[in-house]
């Protein structure tokens, strides 16, 4: 691929052989200067494919703040700069971190000793421009990681706003698993005849994760979910619903049985979410409830399943959550359900037509997952999934899962 020898040091390093489908098409072309998009499913290995290319194309002996990273979370900007700091071994190069959150005065001071790569969340980037503490005169690259779900959660203006104080003559790099209108116009407007690389309908999506849909009564879902964990007795799994709200309802409940369960969102302090994440990365909790707001920071190759206990409103959203599974760096297949009512059967058409493959319907052994209808007529009757009581959620089937 035409990389250093000191590059190719850090990959041997780190047991890193052979490109994903990705980093092979991604890392040459952003290896001209040229701007470039990169389209790909999470999982598949986007932060090699940004991060190769800076540290090849600055230069690390200059002190002054030569690449931009911006992430839309700090789970996800901590795990970006782990990784370039691994890849920088070689390099000469300590990349900075800048994440709300976090101390300021150590980041301050971290600025001070002038990093040649600078990793962080929007909000807290302009504090430390608006400070005078960040100096972006010297940028040459600048990186949009997750796009899509930064310009989700309102980031946009932030973006847009460094983005002006970055120097015109830059290189600008664009990864996101999806490309929604507002991204391709944020591009137009920011990016100079990007090239683009779009491996969204790559078939690595079908080979490393298998994807199931489970048809279920609203009030029976919580049963659906503990019969589920109790037969594919996931190595770690996560969770995902809609609501802040959702999430603790749904971790209450979870916990009075299980002592390896927590749940992550917005709203926690971030002292909470990092212990979560801590204990979820040592292999402490086997099961994680999640919006969606902090599901695309999670990056663990030991998630092992992922339920959807609520059909993601988008279907761009689908795609971002089955990605938490069937990591490129996992040695395992990944398996996704998604729970889906009977009035859900519209949104179930749109994930199916978004990812171009029909999901199979999984039923779980035993439960009746449909509450008995009072008024039925024959052909209801004999229907299989007729009528019936419910497998009652006891000691036995979560201790079969608890301890499996």
């Amino acid at each position: 691929m035409g990389l250093s020898e000191r590059m190719l040091r850090a990959l041997d390093g780190v047991k890193y052989q052979n490109p994903t489908p990705i980093q092979a098409a991604f890392i040459p072309r952003a290896l001209t200067g040229r701007d470039c998009i990169g389209q790909a499913r999470t999982g598949t290995g986007k932060t090699c494919a940004f991060v190769i290319p800076l540290l090849e194309q600055i230069d690390h002996s200059l002190p002054k703040v030569q690449a931009l990273v911006l992430c839309p979370t700090r789970e996800l900007g901590e795990q970006v700069a782990q990784e370039a700091g691994r890849l920088a071994a070689e390099h000469n190069c300590d990349p900075a971190l800048l994440v709300g959150g976090r101390p300021l005065g150590s980041q301050i001071r971290a600025l001070e000793k002038f990093p040649s790569i600078v990793i962080g969340t929007p909000g807290r980037v302009i504090d430390l421009l608006q400070r005078k503490k960040l100096d972006l005169s010297g940028l040459r690259v600048a990186v949009l990681d997750e796009a899509d779900r930064m310009l989700d959660i309102g980031f946009r203006p932030d973006i847009e706003r460094i983005l002006r104080q970055c120097p015109t003559q830059r290189q600008t790099l664009l990864l996101s698993a999806t490309m929604p209108p507002p991204v391709e116009r944020l591009a137009q407007r920011y990016m100079k005849n990007p090239d683009k690389v779009d491996l969204s309908g790559d078939s690595v999506a079908a080979d490393l994760v298998e994807q199931f849909y489970c048809t279920v009564d609203h009030d029976k879902k919580f049963g659906m979910l503990v019969n589920l964990l109790r037969m594919e007795r996931p190595h770690q799994a996560i969770v995902f619903v809609r609501t802040k709200r959702g999430a603790d309802d749904l971790h209450r409940r979870l916990k009075q049985r299980l002592s390896d369960v927590a749940a992550i969102h917005g709203d926690l302090q971030q002292s909470e979410r990092d212990r979560v994440m801590r204990h979820l990365r040592s292999g402490q909790l086997r099961l994680l409830i999640a919006t969606d707001v902090v599901g695309r920071g999670i990056d663990i190759s030991s998630i092992s399943h992922i339920v959807n206990y609520d059909i993601p409103e988008y279907s761009d959203d689908y795609v971002h959550r089955v990605g938490r599974t069937g990591r490129i760096s996992s040695e395992r297949r990944g398996r996704a359900f998604t729970f889906v009512t009977k009035e859900e059967g519209e949104e179930l058409t749109r994930i199916e037509i978004r990812i171009n493959r029909m999901l199979s319907e999984y039923k779980v052994d035993g439960y009746q997952p449909y509450t008995p209808r009072a008024v039925r007529t024959l052909e209801d009757a004999s229907s299989p999934h007729a009528g019936g009581t419910s497998f009652p959620v006891n000691e036995d089937d979560w201790c079969e899962f608890h301890v499996a």
